[in-house]
């Protein structure tokens, strides 16, 4: 076996080694662009939608890793210029938005599956670990943690206060975002069904917290104590994949959307819970509004729904393959499967481009000062500008 020095001075050099490539690559656009459902390479993308401005190593690769994953979407700390990324080494990032510096890092003693909360200053970090910590945005310095005692799997949400932390174990912990002293813990009794792993996040309007769980619940939670408002079942009784995993959304009439794994996309009623359209389609994992169009991505396939009917607008099959967490931006939705990252026109779902950065993205993309930053499979933060769009985007 290699000695301790020998394997520091290995680090070293693999270091040394990642840390030129964005000096070698930065004046030139980066040419790997495929289909990830196709697996054969072009040379050109079919339209120039976009560009790499920067990218930066974060992860130390490992030799005995065959299929790396980086689950967690990058977060954006815009006051502060800055990206906050967590990744499969325990590690919490911050990334200079301009330039892809480092600014700081913060390790755990767990990976992550789920973005950071940045709030007034502060990361809420959800560790893999089943612990919230608390960072200085400016520093990484730590504020105070509170130890759940179940992996976070979910992105925090502020409301009141508080920060609402969603757990492994079908559980929602609230702690005082200024002390990370326990205000309340809200659980649901257990299920013997199988379950799809990961778990919805919360959706916060003013004092109510929306949340799915694994037994097909979506749930209405009082902020100022975890008390129930209202609940809804979402799954027809069954053995297996109940879950109502999606982080529920909202639009601006009162509509509340979330989906079930098992039996598809819901529209209730954000007051009572009243249910007022249910489209049937099964494997949903994320939903995303942007205007009139509700859009849903999971297994299979990527669709465009009316948001007032469920009338369904566009599918886009992927196959054998499943797409994560969309997003919008210039006309495009943007979604990861795995693979790499595919571009859908966001007005009739046809395939403008793919990208492969080696490894693909699991990791949703994350939209924020018309830039996009992208977390490969491979642990590399990319910056990318958009050089075109969608149809409704020329338009």
């Amino acid at each position: 076996m290699l000695d301790d020095r020998v394997c520091r001075r290995v680090r070293a050099i693999l270091w040394g080694l990642l840390a030129a490539l964005p000096l070698a690559c930065q004046s030139r656009r980066i040419p790997l662009y495929q289909d990830p459902m196709e697996h054969q390479k072009v040379e050109r993308p079919p339209l120039a939608l976009y560009e790499i401005d920067w990218w930066t190593p974060l992860v130390l690769p490992s030799a005995w890793e065959y299929l790396p994953r980086e689950p967690a979407p990058p977060a954006a700390d815009a006051n502060g210029g800055r990206i906050i990324v967590l990744t499969h080494d325990k590690v919490a990032r911050a990334v200079a938005m301009d330039d892809g510096r480092l600014e700081w890092s913060f390790t755990t003693h767990g990976p992550f599956t789920a973005s950071a909360l940045i709030h007034d200053g502060v990361v809420y970090v959800p560790g893999g670990d089943g612990t919230l910590y608390a960072l200085e945005a400016d520093s990484g310095q730590p504020l105070w943690s509170y130890d759940m005692g179940e992996p976070l799997v979910a992105t925090p949400a502020f409301a009141l206060g508080k920060v609402l932390a969603p757990t492994e174990d079908d559980a929602v912990v609230a702690v005082e975002a200024r002390t990370g002293k326990l205000a309340w813990r809200y659980r649901r009794e257990g299920t013997a069904s199988f379950t799809v792993h990961g778990a919805a996040g919360p959706r916060i309007d003013g004092e109510l917290a929306y949340i799915g769980f694994s037994d097909g619940a979506l749930v209405a939670l009082n902020v100022a104590d975890g008390s129930v408002k209202w609940e809804r079942a979402l799954s027809t009784p069954g053995k297996q994949f109940l879950d109502v995993d999606t982080t529920p959304v909202l639009d601006a009439a009162g509509r509340l959307f979330a989906a079930s794994y098992k039996d598809g996309i819901y529209a209730v009623e954000r007051t009572t819970g009243l249910i007022q359209w249910h489209t049937a389609r099964a494997g949903v994992t994320d939903l995303l509004i942007r205007g009139p169009v509700l859009f849903a991505a999971g297994d299979g396939e990527v669709e465009a729904l009316m948001k007032e009917n469920g009338r369904p607008l566009w599918r886009y099959a992927l196959r054998a393959k499943a797409a994560g967490a969309p997003v919008a931006a210039r006309g495009l939705i943007i979604a990861p499967t795995g693979e790499g990252l595919i571009f859908l026109d966001a007005s009739n779902g046809k395939a403008r481009s793919f990208w492969n950065p080696g490894k693909g993205v699991t990791a949703s993309p994350l939209w924020s000062r018309s830039q996009l930053y992208v977390l490969s499979n491979l642990g590399f933060l990319y910056a990318m500008h958009l050089t075109g769009g969608g149809t409704a985007h020329r338009q």
